[in-house]
């Protein structure tokens, strides 16, 4: 997958959901993963264990973006899976594309480049679904 290194991440008092979700991309947590935990508050290994199958665009197959998936899982399970349309229609609007392998393009795969691109859309959507779970 995606990322290997994982280490545990505390919550930091006064941060917000996008901060955090940065933090744990950059512990090794994929962006699903990321985004995932981050706005849900949870730290649930089956969770992780089922959403780090979605990193990197679906197992890797750089179609849809883990960072949007992790974001649907996330309203799902918070009770507002209806607004999944909505965040698919923000993330878009933000970035045009919702795949992996578009919005990667511009970088080698996996390079610092990629990574810090990765990072970004992982904090800006988890923003995106902070705002819809109100």
């Amino acid at each position: 997958m995606l990322r290997l290194l994982k280490k545990r991440v505390e919550l930091v008092e006064g941060e917000g959901v996008a901060e955090k979700a940065g933090r744990l991309f950059d512990s090794g947590l994929n962006c699903t993963q990321a985004v995932l935990q981050a706005c849900i508050g949870l730290d649930d290994p089956q969770l992780m264990k089922m959403a780090e199958a979605f990193g990197g665009g679906i197992g890797d197959s750089r179609c849809l973006c883990g960072a949007v998936t992790g974001g649907v899982m996330a309203l799902g399970l918070k009770g507002k899976g209806k607004k999944a349309a909505r965040l698919m229609e923000e993330f878009k609007a933000r970035n045009r594309v919702t795949c992996c392998k578009s919005l990667s393009a511009p970088y080698p795969w996996l390079s610092k480049e990629h990574l810090a691109n990765c990072r970004r859309i992982t904090a800006e959507t988890a923003a995106m679904v902070e705002r819809l779970l109100k």
